[in-house]
């Protein structure tokens, strides 16, 4: 009985240890913020724990230093989380003079301008060359909008693309702005939501609200949303939020799966195999980041449970020999090398399930959308992202600060979470902290505007052996027509659009799409997660066209959309070309893939002129451009084939 009450009092000793050094710990980080303050200076100050090699010169640590002093103020109020867990050998690896301070810090020392003043005079012309040199690298995308001469602005010009909407009601529109939709500015406490160029010229109705006209860009793009389209031909707000997707200061970044934040979409919430962050803005806009992504290791890694999707498991094919250690790293430092490029093709022996999803094919796609004129795609813009600044310093999530590292070749690297390739092996790193990807705007929230989830008819198996009904049954789409909400009104249409869609970007990842709830059946779908387009353009999926060539079925106005964008005067792939050119990460697509544009457009025609060839140009080809008597229905439920 006393060994029992010693060994009680042993461990409850051991846990007071424990507590008091933990508490220690925690203390330990703001005594050394105190003990390095403004009275201290020389080598023993704030970079005394360091012991990062720096390359190729130590100047990085004169600058850190230089802005410590500077930023000394602001370092005092920023006490708290993230700085009890300081991560000081980070600071001196950012490309840019103030990646190391947080965002706060920066606006206060924007706003001391004479304290600033010193700071800069102390910058040498070698600095002042590096700026320089970052300010070209981020400004290519302002300058290419110069080449807009040219087809981009002629295909817009053509009267397929002037044709007008039929009057909308209130129950065409998501939101009605006089009683949805209410911003109030004051009541934040911060007036930074205003669009640039419009601080000093603020315009509030007499009852004190914001004018809809005043509001953020992302709140006019989701006020646009109606029945039959995203946003309009030339509305402006779309290129001004574009800009503020590309410059926008980040606010606040999370990690979805570790806060099951609902994002874009179902595809997009925290069931994605691979890493996205959710990223705010200084004007209350959101963002899905897909970052730029590792090459898949091996494809040993992938498997498939029973078609049910991901899982973790054996190797699809035969697993290679036992690598000695000295070839594991030789392995591994191979692998680090294929990081993903613009001229990186999907591997051969990759499943459409498996493969890596690409933040330009994000941004290609919604390029893409809009030329064809769907305008069913979510605005999205790439950025080059300071991942020591814009995600480290600004994230209140802890899980993903704590994945953040230095690799071995002195490079900030960070892999958060996600169901499958968030590792350290699968971590993804900067240059020595830059990382670009793409940023897709958030649709309106689901408590203000849900949304609909919908199987995709030809969905595939996902799964190595099993093929889905479609890929056996040449009369499948005779049972789809049958089928609600397919057997009327345009649903059925709008699977051929998407087909057309995911053919011309190689995307065979389209399992499910949505559409918002208010509308009902009657409404376009939405084109979201498109990261597995562009993977290949040495081949062309025909078995992607297999719903066009079972139904038979086009609009009259794709039709000859695409019949437009063959001719020589305009050429999708030109049109692409210039579009892409507009974005900050140009060049977005290579010339291969611009190419394979031209080819697959080509290919889809083809099973157009086979089924007009077979089945006569009206029972193939839907007018939607002639106007309708009120009481028909938008288009007759296809006849059996």
């Amino acid at each position: 009985m006393i060994l029992f009450r010693k060994f009680r009092l042993l461990i409850l000793m051991v846990f007071l240890v424990a507590c008091t050094m933990h508490i220690m710990i925690d203390l330990l980080p703001k005594l050394e913020r105190r003990a390095a303050g403004p009275g201290s200076s020389g080598g023993g100050g704030g970079d005394a724990g360091c012991s990062c090699a720096h390359s190729p010169s130590e100047e990085p640590r004169g600058r850190a230093k230089q802005r410590a002093r500077a930023a000394a103020p602001a370092a005092g109020a920023q006490a708290g989380w993230p700085g009890k867990h300081t991560l000081r050998i980070l600071q001196d690896f950012s490309n840019e003079p103030s990646s190391n301070l947080t965002s706060q810090s920066l606006e206060k020392l924007a706003g001391a301008g004479d304290r600033a003043e010193p700071v800069k005079r102390a910058e040498g012309p070698g600095e002042e060359k590096q700026k320089s040199l970052i300010r070209e690298k981020g400004s290519r995308g302002k300058e290419k909008p110069e080449l807009r001469a040219s087809r981009l602005g002629s295909l817009y010009e053509h009267p397929l693309y002037k044709s007008e909407l039929p009057p909308l009601t209130d129950d065409d529109t998501l939101f009605n702005v006089n009683t949805d939709i209410r911003f109030y500015p004051k009541a934040t406490g911060n007036q930074e939501w205003h669009n640039e160029g419009n601080e000093e010229e603020e315009e509030y109705s007499p009852t004190g609200e914001a004018t809809a006209e005043s509001y953020p860009n992302w709140l006019r793009f989701h006020i646009g949303i109606n029945r039959h389209e995203l946003y309009s031909r030339h509305n402006p707000v779309v290129e001004a939020l574009l800009k503020d997707l590309q410059s926008q200061r980040i606010t606040s970044v999370v990690n979805p799966i570790i806060n099951a934040v609902r994002s874009l979409s179902a595809a997009m919430k925290s069931g994605g195999t691979q890493l996205k962050l959710i990223m705010t803005f200084q004007n209350y806009g959101q963002a899905l980041f897909k970052p730029m992504n590792s090459l898949i290791r091996s494809i040993e890694m992938v498997s498939v449970n029973g078609g049910n999707g991901f899982a973790s498991g054996k190797a699809l094919l035969a697993s290679p020999p036992a690598l000695s250690s000295c070839q594991n790293q030789q392995q591994e430092a191979a692998e680090e090398a294929q990081r993903q490029t613009r001229e990186q093709e999907t591997p051969p022996d990759f499943f459409y399930f498996s493969d890596f999803e690409r933040h330009n094919a994000e941004i290609a796609a919604f390029h893409l959308d809009r030329i064809l004129d769907f305008r069913r795609v979510p605005p999205v813009a790439g950025r080059l992202v300071n991942m020591t600044r814009e995600i480290r310093d600004v994230t209140r999530d802890k899980k993903l600060w704590r994945t953040f590292f230095i690799s071995p070749a002195n490079n900030i690297c960070f892999y958060g979470e996600c169901s499958y390739y968030c590792s350290t092996e699968h971590a993804l790193c900067g240059k020595p902290d830059q990382i670009e990807g793409s940023l897709a705007a958030f649709l309106p929230d689901l408590a203000l505007a849900k949304r609909k989830t919908w199987r995709n008819p030809w969905r595939r198996s996902y799964h190595k052996r099993k093929k889905a009904e479609w890929e056996v049954d040449p009369d499948y789409c005779d049972e789809v027509k049958q089928t609600p909400p397919y057997d009327r009104g345009t649903r059925l249409l709008d699977i051929m659009d998407m087909t057309i869609f995911d053919f011309l970007m190689g995307n065979m990842d389209r399992h499910h799409y949505e559409t918002f709830e208010k509308f009902g059946n009657e409404t376009f779908i939405i084109h979201l997660d498109n990261g597995r387009g562009f993977g290949k353009h040495s081949h062309d999926e025909m078995s992607i066209l297999v719903p066009l060539s079972q139904c038979c079925r086009v609009r009259r106005s794709t039709y000859l959309r695409l019949q437009l964008l063959a001719k020589e005067e305009y050429q999708l792939s030109s049109l692409m070309e210039e579009s892409l050119l507009r974005d900050r990460l140009a060049p977005i697509l290579i010339k291969p893939h611009l190419q394979a544009l031209d080819r697959r457009l080509r290919l889809a025609l083809n099973v157009l002129a086979e089924c007009i060839e077979k089945e006569g140009y009206s029972a193939v080809v839907e007018d939607d451009l002639d106007p309708q008597p009120a009481a028909a229905p938008l288009h007759q439920a296809p006849r059996a084939r």
